[in-house]
C-alpha cells in the first residue's frame, strides 16, 4: 500500500494542476508517484485475484489454466 504522505500528495498535485499548469519539476513528481501508484495497485489486484476460484453452477471449477498457472507460479507476476 502506499504511503498516505505520498497518496496525498497525489491528489494536491491532481487539484493543483486543475487550477493552474504544474511546474516541469511538479509533473515529473507526479508521473513518478502516478507509476508508482499503479505499481502497488496492479500486485495488490494480482494478489486479490489469486484468491479467486470460478466455479459453475453445477460446482465445477472453472478458473481459467492462465490463472490456475499464476497461482502455482507467484513470483511469475509480470505487474
Amino acid at each position: 500500500m502506499l504511503s498516505k504522505d505520498k497518496m496525498q500528495r497525489i491528489n494536491e498535485l491532481s487539484r493543483k494542476s486543475k487550477q493552474t499548469e504544474l511546474s516541469k519539476d511538479e509533473k515529473i513528481e507526479q508521473k513518478k508517484l502516478r507509476e508508482e501508484y499503479l505499481q502497488v495497485f496492479r500486485k495488490s489486484f494480482v494478489q486479490d485475484l489469486h484468491g479467486v476460484t470460478f466455479v459453475d453452477p453445477n460446482g465445477n471449477d472453472v478458473t481459467p489454466e492462465k490463472l490456475k498457472r499464476s497461482k502455482d507460479n507467484k513470483n511469475n507476476l509480470k505487474h
